[in-house]
């Protein structure tokens, strides 16, 4: 897993490097990062780096003396630069010096600046740094909207300008970077806003050994290969684990369907299904066990509840009998509304017995009975502790919050998954492995990764259905055993 850590935590560990670090040598290492991957951009998008033309948005601190250091060096490689400057009065001396002496020019923001803007072939963006909150202002807007207006790439230097480095939250106007070069951890901002930070390339400056615990992790392939059950010559059905849905009725049999299909193609184990949609289940999935009631269901290792049982008093009993069961259980979608309607029901559940609540935003804010607001981490991390449970919150970047308070968070490579039903898959997915014997906060983690995947593969450029991204689990799992991680060791 990769760490993620708050910009407190950064900003303390760079305090204790500097200390022990010749002045300005952690700049020149931030500087040359910004450098070769705004070379690297120009190869993309243009074909070559010599005699392109790069614009620097430069505000006060050291984020636009990164960038002035950066343009530096690009005018040694032959680079056009020029640095617009937001804030002339506290332009960083050092790095201005730098770029006017490899013969770079420096205007300020106005109608030169604009000029600059018509003919950029890549915009440099070191407005403002980890210590800014809230969105641009003054103006820097109206030549962030030029940016946009041309379509020029944007490179931003450590996060996009007017992004809440600790949420991921834009208030208004900031930067949209089809790029961000971050220095020596990731931050919130890079896997909660990947919209506005593009494809994040990291950079390491030497602040592993002074970072401490992080704030949260982001999954990876590697994770989530090493989780997944895959049978071993000794397995049976039984060994593998036996998955008990419960879900679906005679409104909704479909989400019965999803939820029991993706738990058959996620393990190679057992499954048994209960509930009003059991003809529907047969007749799409003969090897499930299917019967009408969950008394009837027998033995298993695990529970899923809740995808398109509604919310009458069956369902209500149906809930409060899983949650007595004595084993794991994924709580999801209709049921997760009734235990916020109807939330006595969790006195039903065994003191110490796994529980995985899998709100999305709407039906989280029924169960916590709160607005979800910006910070979605603290959020989900109250709620965890709250109801001693791992809680997944659905959303283009999946939370998973265990009750001691750790975090992981999955970083999708589209957002396919934004289609009905694609819920009830991932329920099914993750009471697989939750029979198998998964840990529950890891298991739901897992599950979040791979069915993004699977969403990826079955998309191909194109929207999907979640029977599609039910039908491409297997393709996913191989997919990420598949991969080894390349990414450098910053936790």
């Amino acid at each position: 897993m990769r760490g993620v850590w708050t910009t407190e935590q950064v900003r303390a560990a760079e305090e204790r490097l500097l200390a022990r670090t010749r002045e300005g040598e952690l700049m020149r290492r931030a500087a040359f990062g910004v450098s070769v991957h705004a070379a690297r951009m120009l190869t993309e998008h243009t074909g070559q780096v010599a005699a392109r033309h790069v614009v620097l948005l430069v505000g006060a601190g050291n984020n636009g003396g990164d960038a002035l250091w950066a343009g530096a060096l690009l005018r040694k490689r032959g680079v056009r630069v020029t640095a617009v400057l937001l804030a002339e009065q506290r332009t960083h001396p050092e790095g201005l010096a730098a770029l006017r002496s490899a013969g770079g020019r420096a205007v300020s923001a106005g109608e030169q600046a604009f000029a600059a803007l018509a003919s950029a072939d890549l915009v440099v963006d070191g407005i403002v740094g980890l210590s800014a909150r809230g969105a641009l202002r003054g103006p820097a807007v109206p030549l962030i909207d030029e940016v946009d207006a041309n379509a020029v790439p944007v490179l931003a230097v450590d996060m996009p300008s007017g992004v809440d480095p600790d949420t991921g939250e834009v208030a208004g106007p900031a930067v949209r970077a089809a790029a961000t070069v971050t220095f020596g951890a990731l931050k919130p901002v890079h896997v909660l806003n990947t919209a506005y930070c593009g494809e994040v390339r990291y950079v390491d400056i030497g602040l592993a050994g002074e970072l401490g615990e992080p704030e949260l992790w982001r999954i990876d392939s590697v994770d989530a290969a090493a989780a997944w059950p895959i049978p071993q010559q000794a397995d049976d059905k039984y060994t593998q684990g036996v998955t008990g849905i419960a879900a679906g009725s005679s409104a909704y049999p479909g989400a019965a369907v999803l939820a029991t299909g993706a738990a058959v193609r996620s393990t190679a184990g057992m499954v048994r299904f209960a509930g009003l949609a059991a003809d529907a289940v047969r007749a799409r999935w003969p090897e499930v066990i299917a019967t009408g009631a969950v008394s009837d269901a027998g033995r298993v290792q695990s529970w899923v509840v809740g995808p398109g049982l509604g919310t009458a008093t069956d369902a209500r009993e149906t809930l409060r009998t899983v949650l007595g069961a004595g084993v794991p259980v994924c709580v999801d979608a209709d049921a997760v509304n009734l235990l916020a309607t109807f939330p006595e029901l969790l006195d039903a559940r065994e003191p110490g017995t796994p529980l995985v609540l899998t709100p999305h935003a709407r039906e989280f804010e029924r169960l916590v009975g709160a607005r979800l607001d910006a910070d979605r981490v603290a959020a989900v991390r109250s709620a965890a502790a709250r109801f001693d449970a791992v809680v997944l919150l659905k959303g283009h970047n999946t939370l998973v919050a265990e009750p001691g308070g750790a975090v992981l968070v999955t970083v999708p490579p589209g957002s396919w998954l934004a289609t009905a039903g694609s819920g009830d898959v991932l329920s099914g997915m993750i009471g697989a492995l939750l029979a198998a014997g998964v840990e529950p906060w890891l298991a739901a983690g897992a599950c979040a990764y791979v069915h993004a995947e699977a969403a990826e593969i079955a998309a191909l450029g194109a929207p999907v259905a979640a029977s599609d991204v039910l039908a491409a689990i297997p393709e996913a799992v191989r997919s990420v055993r598949a991969v080894t991680s390349d990414a450098p060791p910053t936790d």
